[in-house]
């Protein structure tokens, strides 16, 4: 088993582009079935955020070994890494997803009322999502070990 590399953009990029891509095909077959999209459906990913950040920066100055912060666990530190990833991948896919919706009921808000509605839902989900891969990302960063070469992805 080798080592936890770190999130690549392209990896984020790729999951967001199938997962829009995904949302925007269902929704050319099935929107008339559907029911609205709950317009702060969002939000929970901003509370998963809020997660993330509290844990970076509370383990940020323990992994730098600063004055009078007690060491991190090694496998607080790992479960933390596997929260990071994992956040930056669901926000990538539903940032996508969002992205999807958001593409489909654009040019169909003046003719569908549900879509009018359904924009909102999408706007609100699509900037939740990209915080939430933002603090995902955030979370990784302060995981990384003070003598660990820093390289961008």
């Amino acid at each position: 088993m080798g080592a936890v590399r770190f999130t690549k953009s392209r990896d984020l990029l790729a999951a967001a582009l199938v997962a829009g891509l995904l949302a925007h095909l269902l929704l050319r077959l099935a929107y008339d079935t559907l029911p609205p999209l709950p317009t702060f459906a969002g939000f929970t990913l901003l509370v998963i955020a809020a997660v993330d950040l509290v844990l970076a920066f509370s383990l940020r100055a323990r992994i730098q070994r600063r004055p009078g912060a007690a060491p991190v666990q090694p496998l607080t530190a790992a479960r933390a890494v596997a929260l990071a990833k994992a956040s930056s991948v669901l926000g990538a896919i539903m940032a996508g997803a969002w992205g999807g919706v958001l593409i489909y009921v654009l040019p169909v808000r003046a003719e569908v009322d549900a879509a009018r509605h359904d924009l909102v839902s999408a706007v609100i989900g699509v900037c939740c999502a990209a915080v939430l891969v933002g603090a995902g990302l955030w979370l990784e960063h302060c995981c990384r070990t003070p003598d660990e070469p820093h390289r961008e992805a």
